[in-house]
């Protein structure tokens, strides 16, 4: 087991330093600069002074160098939409914001859906199970912000429950997490039926009823069991996603999170911003995956992961 945790460790290097390749390479190639955006251009002595002062008159290959030099020191750069902080002050300063935001989500949309995906299976065909499908469908489909918009208007505006907006306070977590855990839920909701129903009608489930297992036995012991393993390998890599941040969202609520700084970042061609932030994501999603094929041993241990001897 360390030896695999210690092999998908290493790979995870190669993929983020590949990743910054790739990121690097398409942020330069894509015409303009973060000083020739806007209308009106900077004079081109002020613009070469700029690029001068922040490194990007040198060759790809020696900026690339220079800004993996410091990001192995821990110096991201300076973010040229926010020049008196360093990216990971700005990193550090927005994404716990967005990180509590996210695990309130998760905490609300999988539970929930994974109870309404249980009842829809265990009801399949009838009007349950059918407004949990409809519900799940319509989750999918309506946007976050409008969903925030109407929460806005109904919650705040009509009823005067909750503030329109802002941080700090108890109460102003309470539509962000219901606006952004709604497409999670429904997601969650559909995969647990859709995997229930699947293992619901395989022989091993029609073997222990005709035994006489009791039905609480035979769900807990056999089919829950069984029907997480197509749960962790669609609905854990969803974690990242979520952990990020939605634009729509945090603009919605006036939430000083990470994620606007995903769109305000590529608008300004905020080079270490970008780089910081695609790196964040990818090690997010390793370690998720890492995290779902450990998992996949915990459920089921007849699989075997790569290079592990047989019963270890």
């Amino acid at each position: 087991m360390a030896r695999y945790i210690l092999g998908r460790l290493a790979s995870l290097v190669f993929v983020l330093f590949a990743v910054s390749v790739i990121t690097f390479l398409l942020m330069h190639a894509v015409p303009g600069g973060p000083f020739d955006t806007g209308e009106r251009r900077l004079p081109e002595a002020t613009r070469q002074a700029q690029l001068e002062k922040w490194g990007l008159d040198g060759p790809l290959w020696q900026q690339y160098l220079r800004y993996m030099g410091g990001a192995l020191r821990g110096d991201l750069g300076v973010p040229f939409q926010s020049p008196t902080e360093t990216v990971g002050g700005v990193i550090a300063r927005t994404w716990p914001t967005t990180v509590k935001i996210g695990l309130l989500t998760i905490g609300v949309a999988y539970p929930l859906g994974l109870a309404l995906g249980f009842v829809a299976a265990l009801r399949q065909n009838t009007v349950l199970d059918y407004a949990v499908s409809l519900g799940a469908t319509a989750g999918l489909i309506i946007p976050n912000f409008v969903v925030a918009i109407w929460l806005i208007l109904i919650l705040s505006v009509q009823l005067d429950w909750l503030p329109t907006g802002g941080w700090g306070e108890p109460s102003h977590y309470v539509m962000p997490v219901l606006a952004y855990a709604l497409a999670p839920t429904a997601l969650v909701a559909r995969y647990t039926r859709a995997s229930l129903l699947e293992v619901l009608r395989a022989d091993y489930v029609r073997t222990a009823r005709a035994k006489g297992l009791a039905e609480r036995r035979v769900l807990g012991a056999h089919v829950a069991r069984n029907a997480a393993i197509p749960f962790v390998t669609v609905l854990l890599p969803e974690v990242p996603n979520i952990l990020t941040g939605s634009i729509f969202i945090e603009a919605a609520f006036r939430v000083p999170g990470l994620g606007r700084y995903f769109v305000t970042s590529t608008f300004t061609r905020d080079y270490p911003m970008i780089m910081a932030l695609v790196l964040l994501v990818a090690a997010l999603w390793g370690i998720t995956y890492l995290l779902t094929d450990l998992l996949y041993t915990v459920l089921d241990p007849r699989i075997r992961l790569a290079g592990m001897p047989v019963g270890r």
